[in-house]
């Protein structure tokens, strides 16, 4: 099996669009730096904020509830921690994370662009400890392309394009070397990637926010549901712990060992 890393994606804002990295440094225990390392809270979670611990999916404004997110596209700059929002290539609205006052002008626009969906003005708040992730753990999140372009060919008829599922990791085969839904063999084992190892943890089901067009903020296609019937099971995803540290880039072997 000949698997390579091809895409290194992090998503500095939960819910918000991705950031490719060419490489990066991964540390054991933790997520891939800067991944999910803030959110947008709504509701009561966004009156206690400043609360410690893990948050809850249900706590922030994400793809499963609020489509329209995938409108926006967003940059972060990783030195001054601002996030630049665009809708339609067209700058919407800028602010430093890091500041009070960047996060205001920030959550003014989500208050205007969310309006109706739920009361009270959105939070932007930063992880304390690391990332806010879908579990507990810092994870990291991969994807066989193979799996993917036998999921179009066989099961969906049409392209899927591979932001709608989000992952962290993304990684194909070299002529052909790794077999489509070979890595639903993986959980259990570890993974080489560069100079990183990680534990694969479970595989994961997809949810409604994967249904979501990364280009129109529209579900315009069920994925659990096709998957189901055409599979028997929707998991398309894997989920990785960290077990030692090392630097990963493009182009890296990506390979399970006992």
């Amino acid at each position: 099996m000949n698997a390579t890393l091809t895409a290194i994606r992090r998503y500095p804002v939960k819910g918000m669009s991705g950031q490719d990295l060419p490489a990066t440094d991964l540390t054991a225990g933790q997520a891939i730096p800067l991944d999910r390392r803030y959110g947008l809270l709504h509701g009561p979670a966004a009156l206690d904020a400043e609360t410690e611990g893990w948050r809850l999916p249900s706590d922030f404004f994400t793809l499963d509830r609020t489509e329209k997110l995938a409108a926006l596209q967003t940059e972060f700059d990783e030195v001054t921690r601002a996030l630049v929002i665009r809708r339609g290539g067209r700058q919407v609205s800028r602010g430093r994370l890091d500041q009070p006052m960047g996060r205001t002008l920030l959550e003014q626009f989500f208050a205007a662009y969310l309006a109706g969906i739920v009361p009270g003005m959105p939070r932007l708040v930063e992880a304390r400890h690391g990332a806010f992730g879908n579990s507990e753990e810092p994870s990291i999140t991969l994807l066989n392309l193979a799996s993917l372009r036998d999921l179009e060919e066989r099961i969906a008829k049409q392209p899927v394009d591979p932001r709608r599922l989000r992952a962290n990791l993304l990684f194909g085969g070299v002529d052909g070397g790794i077999d489509p839904w070979a890595e639903r063999g993986w959980v259990g084992r570890k993974l080489t990637v560069g100079s990183a190892t990680l534990e694969v943890v479970e595989a994961l089901d997809c949810t409604p926010g994967n249904d979501v067009n990364p280009d129109t903020g529209i579900a315009d296609i069920s994925l659990p549901t096709i998957m189901d019937r055409g599979y028997g099971h929707s998991q398309i995803l894997l989920r990785a712990r960290v077990t030692g540290g090392g630097r990963i880039a493009m182009g890296d072997p990506v390979t399970p060992f006992d």
